[in-house]
């Protein structure tokens, strides 16, 4: 049982601190963004974010307890909108064909809007992957690629795809999410002036060559269905 003097949860003095909390997030995470984006992920030290929002780096890590966190949840925001779009098209009953078009295309933008900040977060993947040897673990709330799980939104229309028959069912929705992903971020590192629209019609080539290879078979001579999507 609380003790009596314990405060309530709409007591002044809980609403101020959980107030201040969320002011200090919101601080630490813009903070982040620009230290990231302009610095890369080496270059960007915690002690410098903190400083820049204004508070201690001992209170940067009780919000969050490693640099691979902070960009995760940095990250986070840009690719959750995908996540819901696809189970939104999986429920309107949307061909998959055109809703993972989308995806991939919306995926593109980011990546080619945030590059620096993409570079920053893929690095931060990879050093995080090396750590920890194996792939991402869902219970693991600081792993970077649980926090921005960017290929979580083509996998869940995949898997839809295949069940209903409208993808073929080998690459498993896993494998190919990790496929395209991985090929669209080392792209947006090791291209950084390739235009979108190369970008993209890359990825779909690639991606429906292995789930509906018929459409690259109907496209004509040259084989390019996905040309200037973008």
């Amino acid at each position: 049982m609380p003790s009596i003097d314990s405060p309530r949860p709409d007591d002044p003095r809980v609403r101020a601190a959980r107030t201040k909390r969320f002011r200090t997030r919101r601080a630490l995470l813009d903070a982040a963004d620009v230290a990231f984006a302009s610095h890369g992920w080496a270059n960007a030290r915690m002690e410098d974010i903190a400083s820049a929002a204004g508070v201690s780096a001992a209170t940067a890590y009780n919000h969050f307890p490693s640099k691979h966190a902070l960009l995760g949840h940095v990250y986070s925001p840009l690719i959750q909108p995908l996540r819901l779009e696809a189970e939104r098209d999986i429920a309107a009953g949307r061909p998959m064909v055109d809703a993972l078009r989308d995806q991939v295309k919306a995926l593109t933008r980011i990546t080619f809007r945030y590059r620096p900040l993409t570079a920053a977060f893929w690095s931060a993947v990879q050093d995080y992957t090396i750590r920890v040897g194996g792939p991402a673990d869902p219970s693991d709330d600081i792993d970077p690629r649980t926090l921005a799980p960017i290929p979580a939104s083509i996998q869940v229309l995949v898997e839809h795809g295949q069940d209903s028959g409208e993808l073929r069912r080998f690459p498993n929705p896993h494998e190919v999410g990790g496929l395209i992903v991985n090929m669209l971020l080392i792209r947006s590192i090791n291209r950084p002036h390739e235009q979108p629209a190369v970008t993209c019609e890359m990825l779909l080539t690639v991606m429906f060559g292995m789930l509906r290879p018929e459409l690259l078979a109907d496209a004509g001579v040259d084989g390019r269905p996905f040309r200037d999507l973008i």
